[in-house]
């Protein structure tokens, strides 16, 4: 996977793959367009993945400035990244979800932090929720205890701890070496994507991230998370419409993962509790008064157990 067909005087660029995201574009380019004096050279990136709400048009007439990449097919997160990863010419490239608001100085921060460190490829930076509570940015790696506790969460300091995935809240505030960062707020090398390639596009969305920086600490790069870096990000929004289906597109690309990365024994057990913690949702789901909130997941529940039985 290229990246970029020429040395330039571009310092970033920031790739924004945007969904039927029309209604918070305004609220995730402004800030982005804002920074452009903190870097030397920027360059803008929406890959629009075939919207439907006049995406393409907005931005081409509110940020004229801005490439716009139309696709007529809804390619995905990562194939949505490859695409911009193809053209783009900063030396960094730094992923933004179109619901995640950059907070002052974070391009900056993010840019800086790779220059001065030559040994990582991807740094993450700090997110909090849209009401400000704290979001997760880095994890471990995806383990088996982890997939239990997501369907069978037992308690909160389960949850928070290691075995599913995560590091310590008290450590947010400080840069430090992880696993993996969420790609809502993620800046990449340009020639670790070079040395590595681009986003597995069986991924359609989630997860690739994850498998990305896997490849990439193989390869001898590191990965980091950025506290001086913070966006805003209102989780799930730019997917909310489809719920049931991001859920099932989560299970799939958790399957493709497991299977890449994991024994076929633990793979095997990791389908049993996902197809048991699905139909323990569904009970759950049919003791309440019926809604079409928990129809729609009912029918993502019922072909998770598919994908996994």
């Amino acid at each position: 996977m290229g990246c970029g067909g020429c040395e330039s005087t571009v310092d970033v660029t920031v790739v924004v793959v945007s969904y039927n995201s029309r209604n918070w574009l305004e609220r995730c380019l402004s800030p982005v367009v804002h920074q452009s004096g903190d870097v030397l050279g920027l360059e803008v990136i929406v890959v629009d993945n075939a919207s439907t709400d006049g995406s393409a048009a907005f931005v081409r007439e509110r940020f004229p400035g801005v490439t716009v990449i139309e696709s007529n097919v809804n390619l995905g997160f990562g194939a949505g990244c490859n695409r911009a990863f193809a053209v783009a010419r900063g030396r960094t490239i730094i992923l933004v979800n179109p619901d995640c608001e950059l907070q002052p100085g974070a391009i900056g921060a993010l840019h800086t932090f790779l220059q001065n460190h030559p040994r990582i490829g991807a740094v993450g930076g700090r997110l909090a929720y849209g009401d400000g509570s704290f979001q997760h940015a880095a994890f471990r790696f995806p383990s088996l205890a982890q997939v239990f506790l997501d369907f069978f969460p037992l308690n909160w300091r389960l949850t928070e701890s290691r075995l599913n995935g995560r590091y310590p809240r008290a450590i947010d505030t400080t840069a430090f070496e992880c696993d993996a960062v969420l790609g809502a707020l993620m800046a990449i090398r340009r020639t670790a994507i070079a040395g590595t390639g681009g986003f597995d596009e069986r991924y359609f969305m989630y997860v690739e991230e994850i498998d990305w920086c896997k490849r990439l600490r193989a390869f001898g790069w590191e990965v980091w998370h950025c506290p001086d870096a913070i966006g805003i990000h209102h989780s799930g929004q730019s997917t909310r419409t489809v719920a049931a289906r991001m859920f099932v597109e989560l299970h799939r690309s958790r399957l493709h993962y497991f299977r890449r990365y994991w024994p076929p024994a633990t793979v095997a057990i990791a389908r049993v509790i996902i197809w048991i913690g699905c139909a323990r949702e569904i009970m759950r789901l049919r003791r309440r008064a019926p809604d079409d909130a928990s129809r729609e997941r009912i029918r993502g529940c019922r072909e998770v157990m598919r994908l996994v039985a």
